[in-house]
């Protein structure tokens, strides 16, 4: 056999693979035998839910409002009669108000001033968008600009401009009652409107079972297309003749109060209910669209009137509802708690009795809702609002205070 001669580069060669080798082979028998440390679970104690009075001297609030800016602490408080108020981050309420709509707006009983939502790029364009009933009791939803000097940002305006005013849409009223008056923008940036059935008593003309009329339906309005506004391709009826393409879902009766999940982008909707029956509705992000939540072929889960209604399966039953005993009689809708302060909260829906005091969370649990009572305390909860950090407050109609939801357990 011929021999090889080996220089002493070949024998450093074979000695850096061997010990690469060698190498290799340790760490996977290391791995092998040593267990991964995890970091325990966060657990928490059962919340004990309580609130914190931050602000006082408002007039019948029916809504609290933020901008989706995280360094931006304000809360905008409509008031019933027609103004927009605005609390600092220290809880207090300036003196002038950020918009005055009394001349415009129809106020007494369910009408009002009656919903308010940010545009989503509010922080560059300084639009934001208003519900309420005008002085003939028809919906009016109307976008402002805030009133900007010197170079001024939008979130440091204190005013919005009066003459800015652009009505979007306006809705036919028929009956004072029952007005919805929630908006919201979306996770999909189109701004969502809530409708209620038109009013009376058990809609006697069905219109929230109705295609061809918007009352007693969830909208869903491009404001960034159009004039003075779009329709998304993807609304469940935007191909379909004879029928409103800016309806997203329907079978409501008042739904007072809506809102999304800032992380989950889920929809609740709590609608209220005609004599017996309170329901929290409910979409998940990204579920199918045009759900018929039922009214007025069912109240809740009970058929109220079924001349003319499909099968059951047709319609959309609530994932919560109560009965009016212990002095309830109608939900107020809230949000999902998504701030960093009470992190047991993480997660938990809030809404409330505006009748009874009754505060409540709901959480889906072994896949199933559950609610709990929270508190009972001497309120008329008529709003909920979110900050723009995710802090949950809620509004006092009778007292003209606004509340802080907190935590005491953890």
């Amino acid at each position: 056999m011929r021999n090889i001669k080996r220089t002493p580069w070949v024998w450093l060669a074979i000695g850096l693979e061997l010990v690469i080798i060698v190498g290799i082979l340790g760490w996977a028998i290391y791995k092998q035998n040593t267990k991964t440390e995890e970091a325990p679970p966060i657990t928490y104690n059962t919340p004990a839910v309580t609130v914190g009075v931050i602000t006082q001297g408002l007039k019948s609030p029916t809504a609290i409002v933020s901008t989706s800016d995280p360094t931006d602490s304000r809360l905008f408080v409509l008031e019933q009669d027609g103004l927009v108020r605005v609390i600092d981050g220290k809880g207090a309420l300036a003196e002038q108000p950020f918009l005055d709509l009394r001349n415009n707006v129809s106020t007494g009983g369910e009408r009002g001033l009656l919903g308010m939502a940010f545009h989503p790029k509010f922080a560059t364009n300084g639009y934001f968008y208003v519900n309420y009933t005008n002085k003939d009791g028809n919906t009016v939803v109307a976008r402002y600009q805030v009133a900007t000097t010197n170079g001024q940002t939008a979130q440091k305006a204190t005013t919005a401009d009066p003459a800015s005013a652009k009505i979007i849409l306006q809705v036919t009223q028929p009956y004072a009652n029952h007005n919805g008056g929630s908006l919201q923008f979306g996770p999909d940036g189109y701004l969502y409107i809530g409708m209620g059935d038109g009013g009376s008593g058990g809609d006697p003309e069905n219109r929230a079972q109705d295609k061809t009329t918007l009352l007693g339906k969830m909208l869903r309005i491009d404001v960034d297309k159009g004039d003075p506004y779009g329709i998304p391709t993807d609304n469940p009826f935007a191909s379909q003749a004879d029928v409103k393409h800016e309806i997203w879902a329907m079978g409501l009766r008042n739904p007072w109060k809506f809102s999304f999940d800032k992380t989950a982008g889920d929809l609740y909707i709590a609608d209220v209910g005609q004599g017996e029956i309170e329901e929290l509705n409910f979409q998940k992000a990204k579920d199918k669209t045009g759900l018929n939540y039922g009214w007025r072929c069912y109240e809740g889960s009970k058929v109220y009137q079924p001349a003319g209604c499909l099968e059951a399966s047709a319609y959309t039953n609530p994932i919560i509802e109560y009965g009016h005993e212990e002095d309830r009689c109608s939900i107020t809708g809230g949000y999902v708690y998504r701030g960093k302060l009470y992190p047991a909260l993480d997660g938990i829906y809030f809404y409330a009795d505006f009748c009874s005091g009754q505060l409540y969370y709901a959480e889906k649990k072994d896949d199933k809702w559950q609610s709990s009572l929270a508190l009972k305390a001497p309120y008329r909860i008529s709003s909920f609002g979110q900050s723009s950090t995710g802090e949950l407050f809620f509004a006092d109609y009778t007292n003209g205070a606004i509340y802080l939801i907190t935590d005491s357990a953890n």
